[in-house]
C-alpha cells in the first residue's frame, strides 16, 4: 500500500502517519522527492482502512501495490535510483561501462586489460576470480588470488572493481575488497545469499536467472533491499528458451518492462547473452537504445586462449571500437559516460 501525501505536507503530519502505521505492526518506507512525499507499507496491510488512511490530514490519495515486490517497486520510489561507486555512476542519465575478462588469469593480463578498458573509457574493472562453470573439470577461477590481482589493476588505474560472489563463506572479504559485489545467474534465487549481501552496504549487481521471470527477478532484488541495502543494480544477460544458434535469448524487452515496474537502474550483458563475440557490437547498441544505464563487456587481450568463454570477448582493439560507437548513441538518448 501507498499513501500519496499533498504537496507541502508538514513533517508533523508525515510523523502522526508513520506512527499510526507502525503502531500496527507494520514497516513504512519513505520516499521523499523534490515535489512529493511518499509513505510505503510493507506487511500485512489487509489490518488497516484506506478509507481512514485517505481521512487523515496531508493525505493525498491511498494505492493499493499489486506486485509483490514493494522496496523495488517504482510506486514506493518514483524518481530514478542513482548507483555512485566512487565517482562511477549507474542511472541518473550516467552510463556504467564495466569491462574486463570472464576469468582473471595473471596479474600481467588484468593490468592490461583494466589499462586497455579504461583509456576506451570504462568506468569499471569486471573480471571473474571465483568461476561457477557448467563443467566441474572447467577452470575454476583463481579465487582469493584472483581478487588479490584485480586489486593490483585497481590501483593501477583507478577502477572500482565489479567480482562475483559465490559463497557466503567469502562475503567478508568481498565487502573489504570488492567494490561491487556481483550475484551471478546461477545464484539468483540462493537466498541466504541475498540475504547477507542484504545486510552489508556495499552495491550489489543482480544477474537475472537463466529462466526466471521478470517479477521472480525483482522479488530477489527485494531479499536484497528487505536487508536495508538499498544499492541494487539489475543485470539482464539473456534467458534459456529454445533457441540454439545463440548462448541464450538477449531480453531487451526487460529494459522498458524494469523502467516501467522499478526505479533500479538496469544494465545489459551482451557477452553472455549471445555467447560470441560478434553479437557483442549490436546487442550492445540496441541496449543503449532502449534505455540501459550500461553495459557489462567481457574483453581479453588473447581471445583464443583465454580460460574462459574466449568466443564472447571482445580484443581491447574492437572493445574501442565499440566505446566509440555507444559514446554517439548516448547523446541520442541524452546520456553520457
Amino acid at each position: 500500500m501507498v499513501i500519496v501525501m499533498k504537496p507541502r505536507v508538514s513533517k508533523e503530519e508525515v510523523r502522526i502517519i508513520k506512527a499510526i502505521i507502525e503502531a500496527k505492526g507494520l514497516e513504512v518506507n519513505l520516499s521523499k522527492g523534490n515535489t512529493y512525499y511518499i509513505i510505503g507499507i510493507i506487511g500485512d496491510t489487509s489490518i488497516i482502512d484506506p478509507n481512514k488512511l485517505q481521512a487523515l490530514k496531508g493525505v493525498e490519495r491511498v494505492m493499493k501495490v499489486q506486485e509483490p515486490f514493494k522496496k523495488a517497486n517504482r510506486l514506493f520510489k518514483p524518481e530514478d535510483t542513482v548507483i555512485n561507486v566512487q565517482d562511477s555512476i549507474i542511472g541518473g542519465g550516467k552510463l556504467g561501462i564495466m569491462a574486463g575478462p570472464c576469468s582473471v588469469e595473471s596479474e600481467e593480463q588484468i593490468v592490461e586489460i583494466a589499462k586497455r578498458v579504461k583509456a576506451a573509457g570504462a568506468n569499471f574493472l569486471r573480471g571473474g576470480a571465483f568461476k561457477p562453470r557448467t563443467s566441474p573439470y572447467s577452470f575454476q577461477g583463481l579465487e582469493l588470488e584472483g581478487l588479490k590481482l584485480l586489486k593490483i589493476a585497481k590501483q593501477e588505474t583507478g577502477l572500482p572493481i565489479v567480482t562475483e560472489l559465490m559463497s557466503t563463506d567469502y562475503i567478508d572479504t568481498f565487502v573489504d575488497e570488492v567494490d561491487v559485489i556481483q550475484i551471478g545467474a546461477r545464484n539468483m534465487q540462493n537466498f541466504d545469499l541475498l540475504k547477507q549481501v542484504g545486510n552489508t552496504n556495499k552495491p550489489v549487481l543482480l544477474k537475472r536467472g537463466l529462466s526466471a521471470t521478470i517479477e521472480e527477478w525483482l522479488m530477489s532484488a527485494e531479499y536484497i533491499m528487505a536487508g536495508g541495502n538499498e544499492n541494487v543494480v539489475l543485470c539482464e544477460r539473456g534467458v534459456r528458451t529454445f533457441e540454439t544458434m545463440t548462448r541464450n535469448t538477449l531480453d531487451l524487452q526487460a529494459v522498458p518492462v524494469i523502467k516501467k515496474l522499478s526505479h533500479l537502474p538496469i544494465i545489459i550483458d551482451p557477452s553472455h547473452a549471445g555467447g560470441d563475440a560478434y553479437l557483442v557490437e549490436p546487442m550492445a547498441k540496441a541496449a543503449i537504445m532502449a534505455g540501459a544505464d550500461g553495459l557489462m563487456i567481457e574483453v581479453h587481450n588473447d581471445p583464443e586462449n583465454a580460460l574462459s568463454d574466449g568466443q564472447q570477448s571482445l580484443t581491447p582493439d574492437k572493445f574501442e571500437v565499440l566505446m566509440n560507437k555507444i559514446k554517439f548513441l548516448a547523446e541520442i538518448v541524452d546520456k553520457e559516460i
